[in-house]
């Protein structure tokens, strides 16, 4: 005798929704930490800051903190539970890219570390000093296996977007997080020495490798005209390259002008020459940097898909432009316009109204299981271990 559909039902696992969220999560919940972290890098380069403003700096610093840790814990229980999905996730040619923003929002949380915690005398420098390390290492360890991994099998160039160049990014950023670390780092110290080359060095080997990303992104416009649908956010990420190159070459520079004379390295006038290079450098990538800003936005609105479970790419309007943004600010300490300090707050004001959008709508996708949100199958399917025959009525994953 057959079985009844109301018996068929009773036998089939039921999923619960945390494992549905757990097994659903990807590392596409990275750029969200990324984008809270953009807000309070952008608004610490104002030039004028009240306590009220550093405040919701600092509340923006703990939600990317909050951020971080529920990303991170999400994804180690998914791989803890559902090693396939995470496995999968991992070797995934679209999702794989996604992998290394970890370590770019560790960045963000260490540059918030210096601009808040140190100057309240909760966090030493020597801490932070171990935390550049740790963050190169971080870089190091996550990037060349994803680079291993995913030029391990061939790609189509019809497809390309500049949001492949994350494999990178982190150690491009290195360069940032240095001359972050200079701040709370005397320059008299030899440590310093140590920071100041390691950070150009990776620089230039972030930048030059994500540069060849971009010479494929525009060859890829040429054939198949301008990005669109979800890609259509991709083309921000070709303002990240050249905008946090200049913002890393003007402050090492910067940091170069007093720390080669303080211990007599390469000449007398190594410093100057550094800063000056550096800065005239800086002038022309950012100049690329804002170019490729235009390029992207504005055919954007023509191009994306107006989809809500397509938000989480809309946060590549954030990031990628912090660079660039950062920048204005020290060309206008450097060439003292104030022109470039009214442009600057212009775009401050941008970025929180972005955010603001962005979190609101990402929370509504949340909120109707358009993101983070597995089908019943694919949670049973990889679900450790074998599923008994016999389930009781009230048994689910999770």
């Amino acid at each position: 005798m057959h079985q009844s559909v109301f018996e068929q039902d009773r036998e089939k696992p039921q999923v619960g929704s945390l494992a549905r969220r757990i097994h659903g999560w990807s590392w596409q919940a990275f750029p969200i930490g990324m984008g809270t972290g953009a807000v309070y890098v952008t608004l610490s380069g104002l030039k004028s800051r009240s306590p009220a403003l550093i405040t919701v700096e600092t509340i923006f610093y703990f939600l990317n903190i909050a951020l971080f840790l529920l990303n991170s814990t999400t994804l180690l229980l998914q791989a803890l539970l559902y090693p396939k999905q995470a496995l999968r996730l991992i070797k995934d040619p679209v999702k794989g890219v996604f992998v290394p923003l970890i370590v770019l929002s560790f960045a963000t949380i260490i540059i918030g570390t210096i601009n808040y915690a140190v100057p309240t005398g909760h966090v030493h420098p020597n801490f932070v000093y171990a935390l550049f390390w740790v963050y190169l290492s971080f870089a190091l360890i996550v990037c060349f296996p994803m680079l291993m991994i995913w030029f391990n099998k061939p790609h189509d160039l019809n497809t390309f977007t500049p949001a492949w160049a994350f494999l990178v990014f982190p150690l491009m950023l290195v360069g940032v997080v240095s001359f972050n670390v200079l701040k709370v780092i005397p320059a008299s110290e030899p440590r310093a020495i140590g920071v100041l080359l390691v950070g150009y060095a990776f620089q230039g080997l972030g930048f030059f490798m994500t540069f060849f990303y971009i010479c494929i992104y525009i060859i890829r416009i040429m054939t198949t005209g301008f990005l669109d649908g979800h890609q259509a956010n991709g083309a921000f990420v070709a303002c990240g390259p050249p905008g946090f190159t200049a913002l890393a070459l003007i402050n090492l520079g910067r940091k170069a002008q007093e720390i080669l004379p303080l211990h007599g390295l390469v000449s007398q006038q190594a410093g100057e020459i550094w800063f000056a290079v550096s800065v005239m450098s800086a002038l022309l990538l950012f100049g690329l940097a804002v170019f490729f800003f235009f390029f992207g936005a504005l055919p954007y609105w023509f191009k994306v898909h107006k989809h809500l479970h397509e938000i989480l790419g809309c946060w590549a309007l954030t990031f990628p432009n912090v660079g660039w943004i950062a920048t204005i600010r020290a060309l206008g300490d450097i060439f003292n316009l104030n022109g470039f300090f009214v442009w600057h707050t212009i775009m401050a004001v941008l970025m929180c109204t972005v955010w603001v959008v962005l979190i609101l709508l990402t929370i509504l996708a949340f909120w109707k299981g358009k993101i983070f949100y597995a089908k019943d199958e694919d949670v049973i399917k990889d679900t450790v271990g074998d599923v008994p025959k016999k389930q009781s009525e009230s048994s689910s994953y999770v």
